[in-house]
Order: structure tokens, then C-alpha cells, then sequence
């Protein structure tokens, strides 16, 4: 064999690979606080925790999780009434003379420990009481700034225990949010795709698929969402987690975050405690889904259906914040290219925002 032929063999050799982190124990179901400690000795997570919680999930959860591992595990605690720089790096210190983390309530709780554990090196387990966002099993976490939220790099749960009786008894406006988190994925992979195609960005088509039939599941279940069952939170539960698996793939956010995340940053930095993340997101992407020139009013009927809001008055912002939002988006993470960056002027953007309130 010559010289030639042996140096074309060595450039085709396959020289990709791909490193994806995902969560090893799922726990869903009634009254599964139970199953913690032997999830944590499944997986051989040590003997002493941090555990990190709200004031108000403490009550509902916290103090039964603290209670169950201290037979084996020493437990300490920590209260987390909002997420910011100063107490992440107090939990830190904390962190630092244990084995791993248990964050026990909502999203912002559960991001305290994702990034706790992430900067300490330790493995944390996701304990949500609410299922109101996808945050519950990524590997991203939100930090508020006073320029906006701020999206980290967090590494996801090694388990999540979810008991869909806690979570069926938490605000039916959290659980809608969370669905409405869901139903967007249909067109954050709608803006993927339409990256590759323009910019020639890589995407998963595994990834895409996972997330696609994760919306789909909700879309088609959306006559099963209803406040306070344990059957919609475990249909809810399930979606969120499977969406962060199909970032885990990804190995980003890509699959489930795209244009109608970038408007919902907008409207926090605008209208900062007005919209939940998820609702924000939902409304996004009736805009996304007709700049894409899809169902979007199949969308709509949806979020309604489940009881999440489809126009800036249902969560109290005015139109006119909106079309800001709207115009401000393509200035929210310019790098992830996206149908908002395709020039949405202050006119088109005022349209947009009347198409919502159209029968």
C-alpha cells in the first residue's frame, strides 16, 4: 500500500465523540419521597448532604426529605427564599464540607443547587415541588442580574425524585407554565433547524425528535391538564424531564429554547415578576409559530386549554411592553440565531402583538 493511499485511510477515520451527562434515577409517581434514601444509596452519593430549600417547599417537602435521611445521612440545611450571586456563594462554602446536594422545591431553589453543585463538584439530586419549568432536569440554571436573567452552565441532576402529589397540590398556574415550557420546544426546534439551513449551525436530529414528541405529548393531552390532579402532574413531570434529557443529548439548551425564550428574557428585563418564565415562553411561541407560518392557532387553543395566558394582558403586561420586548429580542444571546433576528421592526412588532388577541 503506498504512502498516498495510507494517508487517505488516516483522514477518514472517524474522530467525533460527545461527552452527554444525564440523569441515572427518575423517580415519578405518588408519594415517592420515600424512595430517596435508597436512591442515594443506589447510586453511593456518601453520607452527608446539603440540603437546599424555600421557606414555604421546607414546610411542604423539605423537612419530610431531611427527616428520611437522617437515620443514614448527615443532613445540612439551608433556606433559599430567592437565587442570587451572594447566596449561591454562601451555599458554596457550605457545600464544600459535604458529599452532595439536594435541592428541594422550585425552580429557582432547584437552580441554587444546580449551580451550587456544579461549582463545588459534587452531584446534586432534583427534588421539584412544582413542575413550572424544564429546569427540573437540565443542565442549565437562570441567575437574575440587574441586567436580566443570566442562563449558567450547571451540569444535570444524577436523579430526580418527583412526587406528583406535592406537585399536584401546588398552584395550578405553576403547572401550566410548565407545559406552556414544554409546548415552545415546537419552535425552539423549529429556529434550530432554521440555523442550520442559514448559518449552518450542527444540530441533533435525536435531540430534535425527543424534543418534538415531548410538545407533542402535551399538545395532545391538553384536555387531561387540570388543576390539582395527580395524573396532569405526572404528564407534566414527565414532558419537563424528558425535554432536559433532549438538551442533554444536545449538549445545550438548542431543543427547547429558540426565539420564544429570547422574547421571554426581553419581557423580564421590561416587566421583571410579571410572567412566569414558562408563561412568557408560551406567549412567545404563538408569535414564533406564525413567523414560522405554522399552526399557530393550534398553539393557542392549547395554552388555553391547559389555562396558561396567550396574550400580554392575561399576566398583566401592556402591549405596547411587548412590542419592546418583541424588538429587543434579537439583543438577547445574539449568537443563538433565531426567526426573531430576521428583522422585527417596532411596526411588525405591533402587529404581532394584535395577531394574540385575534379569534
Amino acid at each position: 500500500m503506498s504512502a498516498d493511499n495510507i494517508k487517505v485511510l488516516k483522514e477518514r477515520v472517524f474522530d467525533k465523540s460527545k461527552w452527554m451527562q444525564l440523569p441515572r434515577d427518575v423517580v415519578i409517581g405518588h408519594d415517592v419521597l420515600a424512595q430517596i434514601p435508597p436512591v442515594c444509596d443506589d447510586l453511593k452519593l456518601g453520607r452527608s448532604a446539603l440540603l437546599i430549600s424555600g421557606r414555604n417547599t421546607m414546610d411542604r417537602a423539605g423537612t419530610t426529605v431531611r427527616d428520611l435521611l437522617s437515620p443514614s445521612c448527615k443532613v445540612t440545611t439551608l433556606i433559599s427564599e430567592e437565587i442570587s450571586i451572594p447566596l449561591i456563594k454562601k451555599a458554596e462554602k457550605v457545600a464544600a464540607g459535604v458529599d452532595f446536594v439536594i435541592g428541594v422545591g422550585g425552580g429557582r431553589v432547584i437552580d441554587t443547587a444546580k449551580i451550587v453543585s456544579y461549582n463545588t463538584d459534587h452531584q446534586f439530586i432534583s427534588v421539584p415541588t412544582a413542575a413550572s419549568h424544564d429546569g427540573i432536569a437540565s443542565a442549565r440554571a437562570s441567575v437574575p442580574t440587574d441586567e436580566g436573567a443570566v442562563s449558567l452552565e450547571a451540569h444535570p441532576p444524577i436523579a430526580i425524585v418527583a412526587d406528583t402529589g406535592i406537585i399536584a397540590s401546588a398552584p395550578h398556574r405553576l403547572l401550566a407554565a410548565g407545559c406552556a415550557d414544554v409546548i415552545s420546544n415546537y419552535t425552539a426546534i423549529l429556529d434550530w433547524e432554521l440555523a442550520h439551513r442559514v448559518k449552518g449551525e450542527p444540530m441533533s436530529e435525536y435531540a430534535i425528535a425527543l424534543s418534538k414528541m415531548t410538545a407533542e405529548i402535551l399538545v395532545n393531552n391538553a384536555h387531561l391538564i387540570k388543576p390539582h390532579q395527580e395524573q396532569s402532574a405526572w404528564f407534566v413531570t414527565k414532558a419537563l424531564v424528558s425535554s432536559g434529557v433532549a438538551m442533554s443529548i444536545a449538549g445545550s439548551s438548542r431543543p427547547a429554547s429558540g426565539g420564544e425564550h429570547k422574547f421571554s428574557h426581553a419581557l423580564d428585563r421590561l416587566a421583571p415578576g410579571k410572567a412566569l418564565h414558562g408563561e412568557s415562553c408560551g406567549i412567545g411561541t404563538i408569535i414564533s409559530m406564525y413567523l414560522h407560518g405554522g399552526d399557530w392557532r393550534g398553539i393557542r387553543a392549547s395554552l388555553r386549554t391547559i389555562g396558561a395566558p396567550v396574550t400580554p394582558a392575561d399576566v398583566g403586561i401592556d402591549d405596547a411592553i411587548a412590542v419592546e420586548a418583541l424588538v429587543m429580542a434579537k439583543t438577547i444571546r445574539p449568537e443563538r440565531f433565531t426567526i426573531f433576528d430576521m428583522g422585527i421592526t417596532q411596526e411588525s412588532a405591533e402587529m404581532l402583538i394584535r395577531m394574540l388577541y385575534k379569534d
